[in-house]
């Protein structure tokens, strides 16, 4: 799996999720709003708002703060009405990055992450220069060792063959998780089968998978393209940056320190 992956599970082992946890609330609770807008409120039906609903509660958002997003989302109560854009651009290196965003102001957003781009030492591209080389997918993440006393711990061929059963396309290994790989409408129903089959999901979500890699071993242009995934991640408008590099964790380490 791609580096930016990597990079993530790194920074919230050191913390520094915990640090954002009132702006990474605020990016879920906009999710769930725009899903529910997008395709109703019932999460029977609509598997984005099911998967940005449960992506909420295991980032322990509030119950009665999720259930009022899905009420603005479906008119019920008043809110801001957001607009999902893509952004596309380079890191150094030549690196591809895909920018998912819900803004209220797509002019300003827009002008904000061509600069976020600039400042980092990236550029900003023209619409689809990037988009072809990633693919939209679900992923399911499983824990190499359960963390609930009831949970069994995950056996690589059992998970396999539960995944596949429920219409997963692949399992991958990443430190120490197993990752999932689904179709976007599948993710739920592979999350439900794995939880029924008595192994604990660490999480469900929505991604853009790089179809390429580009492998990073120098740390001096780890970090110019760490720099501009960190800046991009770090705007209140920005819900994702999905990026075509790999890198060893070894050397991810290292820069992170």
């Amino acid at each position: 799996m791609s580096g930016h992956s990597k990079w993530a599970t790194i920074k919230h082992r050191k913390g520094a999720a915990d640090k954002a946890r009132g702006k990474l609330f605020a990016k879920l609770i906009r999710q769930v709003e725009v899903a529910a807008r997008a395709g109703g409120g019932d999460l029977d039906s609509n598997a984005t708002l099911r998967t940005m609903y449960q992506k909420a509660r295991d980032n322990s958002v509030p119950l009665d703060t999720i259930e009022r997003a899905i009420k603005r989302g479906t008119g019920e109560l008043d809110g801001v009405s957001y607009e999902q854009v893509t952004y596309e651009g380079y890191a150094p290196g030549g690196v591809a990055m895909f920018v998912d965003v819900l803004t209220d102001n797509r002019n300003r957003t827009g002008s904000e992450i061509r600069s976020l781009f600039t400042r980092a030492g990236g550029s900003l591209a023209e619409p689809g220069a990037v988009a072809w080389q990633f693919e939209r997918k679900g992923v399911v993440v499983v824990p190499v060792v359960a963390s609930e006393a009831d949970a069994a711990e995950p056996d690589e061929d059992e998970l396999m063959l539960v995944a596949l059963e429920a219409g997963a396309e692949d399992i991958e290994r990443e430190g120490d998780s197993w990752r999932v790989i689904t179709e976007p409408a599948d993710t739920m129903t592979v999350r439900d089968a794995i939880e029924a089959a008595g192994i604990a999901v660490k999480a469900a979500d929505m991604t853009y998978a790089p179809q390429n890699l580009i492998e990073l071993t120098d740390a001096s242009s780890a970090k110019q393209v760490m720099a501009v995934l960190d800046a991009l991640d770090d705007h209140d408008d920005v819900q994702g940056v999905y990026a075509n590099f790999d890198i060893s964790e070894s050397l991810l380490e290292t820069i992170a320190d």
